[in-house]
C-alpha cells in the first residue's frame, strides 16, 4: 500500500516542486502577469495568454516549456544533443512537445512578427500623424533608449548582437524585438519577447512614473488646440482619402531602398494599412487582416513567449540583467522623447505639450490614451489624445526602422 502511496505521489508534480522550489516563483509571476492583465487591464490580449503560457511552462512533466536552442540551434533531446534546424516539424512536436512545435515553427522563423504587424497596419489611422506631420519627429526622438542601451549592453559585457537585442525592448515593440532578436541574439528570444511584452503591458505605470520625474505642472498643461489657434498651420491637407492610400506605398517603397532589412515589418504594416484604407474593394481582406488572423496571430504567439519563461531559462543574472536593461531602455526612450520636446520649445513660439513626446513608442495606442489621461488631470479641457497619435504612430515606423539598421550592421 505504501508503495502505491508512493507511486501516487511520483505521478504529480508536488515532488518535483518541493525539490525544486523556484518553481513557485515562476507561478507567483505567471499569477501576478494574470492579475495585470485581468484585474487592471493592461494589455490583455497580450498579457493573458503571455502568462498562462508561463503558467504552462512551469509544471514539471507537462512538457509544455520551450527548450531554447543554442547560438548553434542545438538542443538536448533526450540526453542526446540535435541541431532542430535539421529535425523535422512532426519530430519536434513528437519529442519535445506541442509548445517547442508551435514556437520553433511559427517565432523561430520570423514567421508571426510581420503577420501581426499587417494586423497593426490594418487597425491603425495615420491620419493623426498626416494631420500633425512636424509632430511626428518625436517618435524618431524617443528612438535614444534603443541606441543608448546598446552601447552600455555592450560596456556591460554583452556581444554587439545581443545588446542590439537587448535595446531593442526601447522601442516598445513587442513583434519588432521579437524579430530583431530573431536575427541576432535567437538564444536570449524568450526573456527579450517577457521583458518587452511585460514593459507595454505596464506603460500605464511607466510613462506617468517618467513624465512626473521630468516634466512640470506648466508643461503638461500646454493646451494643444489653444496653440493652434494663436499659431495656426498653414499647410492644408486638401485630400486626406488620396494622402492616406498614397502614404504606405511611397513609405515602403523608400524604406526598401533605404533600409530593406527592415521590409518584413514596415511592409506588412504599410499592406495592413493599404487595405484598410482603400476601403469596400478590399473590406475582406482588411477584416481578416485586423481580426481573424491577428487573433490567431496574437494567440499563438503570446502562448509560445510565455512558455519560453522556464524557471531555467528565467531564473538567471543574464535574464535578470535583460529585464533591468529592458526598463532602462523603455524609460530612456520616454525621457529622449521628452526631452527633444523641450529642446523644440525653446526655439518657437508654438509650444507643444512634452507628453507628446512621451509616446514617441510603438505602444499604440496605450501609450497616447495613457499621456491624454495625465494631462486631463491638469487641466479637463486639454485633450491631447490626436496630437499624442501622431508621435505614437511615427514610433511604430521609427522601431521598425531602427531594427532594420542594427540588423543590417550586425547581422
Amino acid at each position: 500500500m505504501n508503495e502505491i502511496f508512493h507511486n501516487l505521489y511520483e505521478m504529480t508534480a508536488f515532488s518535483n516542486i518541493i525539490a525544486e522550489p523556484q518553481f513557485l516563483i515562476m507561478y507567483a509571476i505567471a499569477f501576478i502577469l494574470l492579475y495585470l492583465g485581468i484585474k487592471k487591464q493592461y494589455e490583455p490580449l497580450l498579457l493573458v495568454p503571455i502568462a498562462f503560457g508561463v503558467l504552462l511552462a512551469n509544471f514539471p512533466g507537462g512538457e509544455m516549456g520551450v527548450i531554447q536552442a543554442d547560438e548553434n540551434g542545438m538542443v538536448e533531446v533526450h540526453g542526446v544533443m540535435k541541431n532542430i534546424w535539421e529535425m523535422p516539424l512532426h519530430d519536434i512536436a513528437h519529442e519535445l512537445g506541442l509548445m517547442n512545435f508551435i514556437y520553433y515553427m511559427l517565432i523561430k522563423t520570423g514567421f508571426l512578427p510581420p503577420i501581426i504587424f499587417m494586423g497593426v497596419g490594418a487597425l491603425t489611422d495615420f491620419g493623426p500623424m498626416l494631420r500633425n506631420l512636424r509632430l511626428s519627429i518625436f517618435g524618431a526622438a524617443a528612438q535614444l533608449g534603443i541606441f543608448t542601451v546598446l552601447l552600455v549592453a555592450i560596456l556591460m559585457g554583452f556581444t554587439p548582437k545581443e545588446a542590439a537585442s537587448l535595446g531593442i525592448i526601447g522601442g516598445a515593440d513587442g513583434p519588432t524585438a521579437i524579430f530583431t532578436t530573431i536575427k541576432l541574439a535567437p538564444h536570449l528570444l524568450g526573456p527579450i519577447a517577457i521583458a518587452a511584452y511585460s514593459y507595454m503591458a505596464l506603460v500605464p505605470v511607466i510613462i506617468p512614473l517618467v513624465v512626473k520625474l521630468l516634466c512640470t505642472k506648466k508643461e503638461l498643461s500646454i493646451n494643444m488646440k489653444e496653440q493652434e489657434k494663436k499659431y495656426p498651420s498653414t499647410t492644408e491637407i486638401k485630400n486626406l482619402r488620396v494622402l492616406k492610400i498614397v502614404f504606405p506605398i511611397v513609405v515602403t517603397t523608400v524604406v526598401a531602398l533605404f533600409v530593406p532589412s527592415a521590409v518584413p515589418l514596415i511592409g506588412m504594416l504599410m499592406f495592413g494599412n493599404l487595405v484598410k484604407e482603400i476601403g469596400t474593394n478590399t473590406s475582406r481582406l482588411f477584416d481578416a487582416a485586423s481580426n481573424s488572423i491577428m487573433n490567431a496571430a496574437t494567440i499563438f504567439l503570446g502562448l509560445s513567449v510565455g512558455a519560453t519563461m522556464t524557471s531555467e531559462a528565467f531564473l538567471n543574472l543574464t535574464t535578470i540583467g535583460i529585464v533591468i536593461g529592458g526598463f532602462l531602455a523603455f524609460a530612456l526612450s520616454i525621457a529622449g522623447g521628452i526631452f527633444f520636446v523641450k529642446i523644440f520649445n525653446l526655439f518657437t513660439k508654438k509650444k507643444i505639450n512634452p507628453l507628446i513626446g512621451a509616446t514617441g513608442l510603438s505602444a499604440v495606442p496605450m501609450a497616447s490614451r495613457v499621456a491624454n489621461e495625465i494631462a486631463l488631470k491638469y487641466d479637463p479641457k486639454n485633450h491631447v489624445l490626436q496630437y499624442c497619435m501622431a508621435s505614437n504612430i511615427s514610433g511604430v515606423i521609427g522601431s521598425a526602422v531602427a531594427a532594420g539598421v542594427l540588423i543590417s550592421f550586425l547581422g
